[in-house]
C-alpha cells in the first residue's frame, strides 16, 4: 500500500530567467512529470510550493500601476492570487501527465487559509524579504508613499520591504485537502506558505500582511493532513554540513538531536538551508514520522529505495 506523502516544491521547480507565464508552465510541466512517479508508484500525493518570485512581480505590478482607482491589492490577497495561478498551471499540467500516463488521477487546487498567531513576535520584527530591491533613496519613497511599510538593506544589495512571517498554527482546509485525498484526488495546497489569517474574538478569521514560510507551513501540512511523508525538494541532493569547504559532508541519515546540534554550530545558512532543516524537525517531532530533503532530480531514485537527506526522531 502506497504512503501519503506532501512534497513542499522550491521555486527552482517554477522560476525561469524570463519569467514569462509560457516559461513557467513548461517548467512545471516537467517538474509534473517528475512528480507523476509518486503517483504511479501507489502513493497519495499533496504538492505544496512556494511562490516568491510572483508575489514579488505582482507587488512590483501594483506599486507601479496602483491609482485611486486601481489601487494595490493587500499581501494576503496577493498570496491567495499566486496560489490560484500558479495552482491552475500544476494541476494543468498534472491532468495532461496523468492522462498520457492512463494513471486516472484528477486534481484540484485548494485556496488554502493557514491560521497564525495575532500576538506572534514577528508581528514586531518584520523581517522576511518581498519584491524588488531598491536603492535608499527609491526606498525612502516607497516609504513616504506607503507609511505602513518597513524596508531593510539586503546583503549588499540593495533594499527590500520587509514583513511579518509568523509560525503556523493550523491549516484551515486541512479537512477539505484529507477528503480531497480520500476520493483519489491530489491537492495542490498551501501555495506561498498559505494565505495568513489571525482569528478575532468572534472566531472569524481575517487576512494580515504577513507572509508563513512555505517550508513551516509544508511541515504543518503533512502534520494535519496525516501525512506519512514529509519531502522538502530543493536545488541540493542532500542537506551539507560544512557546506562549500574542502571538508563538506553530505548528511544521508540523521536524527532531529543531530541536526539540532549541527543548527547550534551554525552549519546552516538562515536564508537557505535553515528553514527547510527547522521545519522538517517540526514535523518529525511532533508526529514521529521521517521527512526528506533532497533536488528534483533524484525523485526517481528516492521513490526506488532511497537518496538525499532522510530525517527521523
Amino acid at each position: 500500500m502506497g504512503k501519503r506523502i506532501v512534497v513542499a516544491l522550491g521555486g527552482n521547480a517554477i522560476v525561469t530567467k524570463t519569467g514569462t507565464a509560457d516559461s513557467q508552465i513548461q517548467s512545471i510541466k516537467g517538474t509534473m512529470k517528475t512528480l507523476a512517479q509518486f503517483i504511479a508508484a501507489g502513493d497519495e500525493l499533496v504538492i505544496t510550493h512556494g511562490n516568491g518570485p510572483q508575489v514579488g512581480n505582482l507587488l512590483l505590478q501594483e506599486i507601479n500601476g496602483s491609482t485611486e482607482k486601481n489601487p494595490a491589492m493587500p499581501l494576503d490577497t496577493l498570496v491567495a492570487m499566486t496560489q490560484g495561478s500558479i495552482g491552475y498551471w500544476m494541476q494543468k499540467s498534472l491532468d495532461e501527465v496523468v492522462q498520457d500516463q492512463k494513471l486516472n488521477k484528477s486534481i484540484a487546487t485548494v485556496v488554502t487559509q493557514v491560521e497564525v498567531n495575532g500576538d506572534d513576535q514577528a508581528f514586531e520584527n518584520p523581517s522576511k524579504p518581498i519584491g524588488p530591491f531598491y536603492s535608499k533613496e527609491e526606498a525612502d519613497e516607497q516609504m513616504a508613499l506607503h507609511p505602513d511599510y518597513v524596508f531593510k538593506e539586503d546583503a549588499g544589495r540593495g533594499y527590500r520591504r520587509v514583513v511579518p512571517s509568523p509560525k503556523p498554527l493550523k491549516i484551515v482546509e486541512a479537512p477539505v485537502i484529507e477528503n480531497l485525498l480520500a476520493n483519489g484526488i491530489v491537492p495542490v495546497a498551501a501555495g506561498g506558505g498559505g494565505v495568513p489569517v489571525v482569528r478575532n474574538e468572534n472566531g472569524d478569521l481575517h487576512g494580515v500582511e504577513a507572509v508563513i514560510d512555505k517550508d513551516f507551513s509544508a511541515a504543518k501540512l503533512a502534520e494535519n493532513v496525516n501525512a506519512d511523508e514529509l519531502i522538502i525538494l530543493t536545488a541540493v541532493d542532500n542537506v551539507f554540513v560544512n557546506y562549500n569547504q574542502p571538508d563538506q559532508k553530505a548528511l544521508t541519515n540523521v536524527t532531529v538531536d543531530e541536526l539540532k546540534q549541527y543548527i547550534d554550530e551554525g552549519q546552516f545558512a538562515a536564508g537557505s538551508m535553515l528553514p527547510k532543516v527547522r521545519a522538517v524537525i517540526d514535523f518529525v517531532e511532533n508526529t514521529g514520522k521521517k521527512a526528506v530533503i533532497t533536488s528534483l532530480k533524484n525523485v526517481d531514485k528516492l521513490i526506488a529505495g532511497g537518496t538525499g537527506t532522510v530525517i527521523t526522531k
